[in-house]
Parts: C-alpha cells; structure tokens; sequence
C-alpha cells in the first residue's frame, strides 16, 4: 500500500490544472461510482488526477492506483480498496480498469457495502457496460471522453477561448460566429487540427506524433481488442490492413461481401468485427437513414474515426473528402448529435437537416429545394445563408 500512495503522491504533484476539458465540469461527482470511458490518448487519466487534486480533503484521504501496475498481481482490488478505508481514505481513483479481470464484480462490492467510498474509475471505450458479467448499469455513472473538438485544440494550443455552441447556434448565426474568430486564422488552424490536433499527447513530440499514433492503434488492437472481445490475434494483421486502406479511400461505401472476401474474412466476421473496432474509436459506421443497428446490420459507408488517423495509417495521397467527413460525422456525434447517411445528399442530423459536405465549390445541386439542406464547405473562413464553414462544426463541444 505504501509503494501506491506514494506512486500516486508523485503523479499529484505532477498533474497541472491549467487547461482543462469541458468534461470535467460536465460530471456530477457526488455520485459515488463514476466511470470515465474513452480511447486511449483521449486524456482519460489526466482528467482524473485534475478531478482528485482539485479535492479539498487531506491527502491521505484521496489515492489513484492504476490496475495495470504489477501490484495488482498479488493484491486485489477489493483488498487494496479495504485497507485505504481503514486507513481513512475516502476517493479512490481506479485507472486502466479493463486491464483486470473481474473488475466489474469487485467495484459493484466496493459500491455495495462501502458507502462512505467515493470511486472513480477509467477503461477503455470498447468497454460494454451492459453486457458485463455483473449489472453496473444502475450502479455506476458512465461518462465517454472523446478526443479533442477543434474548439478544445485553439483552446490547448492557442489559448483561444470560446465556449460550446449548440448546432443551432451555427445553423442561424455562423456568420457572427465566424468573423468573431476570424482572427485566429481558421484554415491553417484547423488544417493543424486535421493533421495532429484531436489527441492531446500530440504536445509531447510533435514530430513523432503520427508514428506514436499508429502505435497506440496497433496496441488498441493487438491488446484492447484482443483482450476484451477475444479476437482471434491472427487476424490483427488484417484489421490493420483494413484501417490502411480506408485511409486512402474515397468516402467508402463498403460492398461487405466483396470486401470479406479481399481480406479474407467471412461476411458475419468482418462485420463484428467494424462493430469492434467502431468501439475502438478507430473507424465510425455510417447507416441509412431508416436503417436498424443491428449486429449483422451493414453499414452503408465506412469512415476512420478522427482525420488524424488518416495522416498516421498511411504514407499514400489523402483523400480530402473522406477526411472532410470523418471531421464532420466525429464533431456531430461527439457533440450528441445522431447522423445518418441522407437518402439525398451526404447526411442527416438529428433526422432534420441534410447536408452535403465538400470543398470550398460545394453548390446546392444534390439538395437543391430541399428544405433544412445545408452545404458544410472546408477552404473558407465565413460562410453565407446556408453555406457554413466546415471548422464551425468543431465548436460544439
């Protein structure tokens, strides 16, 4: 126990409060079982040690333990967490939950017969919390961090502070919107973003960012993947050649059979396996409008997740459509919002408003006197009536 205080006394000391994410005010942390859930990078860990120093109770009372740490080999975690109570502590803060088995069972007895104990605790995004061996559905508060929105980069990078807008604050007002920030120039500052800005580790060496990326989808794979959901390892070679040809791609409208089949796969296969590495946060599924989510369910366009995936996956041309729309899907639904394929134009949001993504060119032809159609138009800075700058989508959360 002592070599965990003082592991977590050192962690402390070194997490700063400077820039912070939205999420961390978003939580109702009275609630005494909350987990945070995301990919790796997202900034999961950090978040909790802003959260646990921001505690204004003694230190003894608060303690962050990483269940990945060798300790864990011959302790549990429910023994841990009992001889931190009897020690006075009161806030325990759990990292890398996933990589423990049995995990789900041993929190919801803290839960249960601990009252006086406040946990908060971190996984993995692959994580599916109604399917677990025990119900924490009605025990636990669960949060998903995602990556940066661009909003969050020009805060991180450019100490450029604007708060969330609501998409309907861009729909009706992006032209105010726009030339408040106009000053910041937004093309070269959101092409920054597209290439390295939605993973906060990007700070660290930013030269060597898209290689550590590629690192962190090939252990998302090879490990996460692998370890929760049981994937066959032979066949993460496979994933991986998956994920470097959708970054070359133009937006892809996958034929699942014939795709099955070039990776060699069956059909039911390859699509539980999207399901997975949707849950990853490397690839987003886009469906019909009207379409059920079904698991045997076929997506009608396959995106990577981020833009900067495309720029860490491959070394060939990118398509600037396909990144075009991973921004565009990955904002709205980071942002709450639902997004279909539209059966006229790109997509629909929220089953209300259609809109075509493109370049700076991008007319009205494919959603002319559509009503609610919009066009989201990269390449410019202020748009006008229902031609909205793409990076405007990444103010809303």
């Amino acid at each position: 126990m002592d070599i965990l205080k003082e592991k977590s006394a050192i962690l402390l000391r070194q997490t700063e409060l400077g820039f912070q994410r939205s999420l961390l005010q978003r939580i109702n942390w009275q609630n005494r079982l909350i987990g945070i859930l995301g990919a790796r990078g997202a900034g999961k860990t950090t978040l909790m040690l802003q959260r646990m120093k921001m505690l204004d109770v003694a230190d003894d009372e608060k303690l962050y333990i990483s269940l990945d740490d060798l300790y864990f080999t011959s302790h549990t975690l429910v023994e841990t967490a009992e001889a931190f109570r009897k020690s006075g502590g009161r806030y325990l803060f759990v990292d890398e939950v996933h990589k423990y088995d049995g995990w789900a069972r041993e929190l919801k007895n803290l839960y249960d017969f601990y009252r006086d104990i406040h946990v908060v605790f971190t996984g993995s995004s692959i994580i599916e919390m109604l399917s677990l061996e025990v119900d924490l559905s009605r025990r636990a508060h669960i949060h998903h961090l995602a990556g940066f929105s661009f909003r969050e980069f020009l805060s991180f990078e450019y100490q450029v502070e604007q708060p969330a807008v609501s998409l309907e604050d861009v729909l009706e007002n992006h032209v105010a919107l726009a030339v408040e920030l106009n000053d910041m120039k937004p093309i070269k500052v959101f092409g920054q973003y597209l290439a390295y800005g939605y993973y906060p580790y990007y700070k660290e060496d930013l030269a060597g960012y898209p290689l550590q990326l590629a690192n962190v989808v090939n252990l998302t794979i090879a490990y996460d993947l692998a370890f929760i959901e049981d994937i066959d390892k032979q066949q993460t070679r496979k994933i991986n050649q998956l994920l470097a040809s959708l970054a070359t791609q133009v937006p892809f409208k996958p034929n699942i059979s014939a795709l099955a089949k070039t990776i060699g796969m069956s059909r039911t296969t390859l699509i539980q396996y999207l399901h997975y590495l949707e849950k990853a946060k490397l690839i987003q599924l886009v469906y019909l409008e009207g379409k059920g989510l079904g698991p045997l369910e076929k997506p009608g366009k396959l995106l990577l997740d981020n833009p900067n995936l495309f720029y860490a996956l491959s070394t060939q041309p990118k398509n600037a459509g396909s990144i075009r729309e991973s921004f565009f899907v990955n904002q709205l639904r980071n942002a709450g919002q639902r997004v279909d394929l539209a059966k006229q134009g790109d997509f629909i949001v929220d089953s209300q408003y259609v809109f075509e993504v493109g370049g700076a060119k991008k007319n009205f032809n494919q959603i002319a006197d559509m009503p609610n159609a919009y066009v989201a138009a990269d390449d410019i800075e202020v748009g006008n009536g229902h031609k909205i700058p793409l990076w405007l989508f990444g103010m809303l959360y």
